[in-house]
């Protein structure tokens, strides 16, 4: 079921580990197929470098495994809430990448001093409270706070990335953390001046419709 789904979620998160973005078995990209409504999913514990196509797991949007000999990511409740709330999300990326995660720790935004953060999230990237692992907490918390933005901080806990495919929510996830290390490295030698928002904006937009490749 869902075989090219499965191979590319397999794929992109072996993606996050050859970027830096996770340790060990933690972290975990899901996608999910639009005609069906079906997420698929990391299991739960397995090494990035053992992950095959078919060891993904497949479930449903209430949380039912419907393909796969694995237990699907303790964090699954979390991707389907949020899938259940944003129907333009079919992409969700977390990872517990060290800079960022730097910045959830203290429950600090990302402000926007750099044109990279201007253009990928068009504002400062948000921080959620701390909510606990397992349940719907955290889906919930992340659907309060994100706002308009692609990627959330959790306090305390790590990364949320989303978007419209999973491609685009693992590019954010590898853009956020890249632009939180800038920001770490630049508030070591003083503070940092953010741009105006209207600058961001204007940025934002561009980025929007200029940027990559269009037919």
């Amino acid at each position: 079921m869902l075989e090219a789904l499965r191979e590319r979620v397999c794929r992109l998160n072996r993606e996050l580990l050859r970027w830096g973005l996770v340790a060990g078995t933690s972290g975990n990209v899901s996608g999910r197929d639009e005609a069906t409504g079906h997420v698929v999913i990391k299991p739960s514990g397995v090494a990035y470098d053992d992950c095959r196509p078919e060891g993904m797991v497949v479930v449903s949007l209430d949380g039912d495994v419907i393909e796969g000999d694995l237990q699907p990511s303790v964090d699954t409740a979390t991707h389907l809430y949020v899938y259940r709330g944003r129907p333009d999300v079919n992409g969700v990326v977390h990872t517990h990448s060290n800079y960022a995660t730097a910045f959830a720790a203290v429950g600090r935004p990302i402000p926007v001093c750099l044109t990279a953060l201007a253009d990928e999230f068009g504002g400062p990237v948000p921080v959620g409270e701390y909510a606990p692992v397992g349940e719907e907490d955290i889906g919930r918390e992340i659907l309060r706070s994100i706002g308009d933005s692609k990627a959330i901080l959790m306090k305390h806990h790590g990364v949320f990335a989303i978007g419209p495919t999973p491609e685009a929510a693992v590019k954010t996830a590898i853009m956020l953390e890249d632009a939180a290390k800038t920001v770490f490295l630049a508030l070591q030698l003083g503070p940092v001046a953010e741009l105006p928002a209207e600058e961001v904006a204007r940025a934002h937009r561009r980025y929007l419709e200029k940027y990559g490749q269009r037919k």
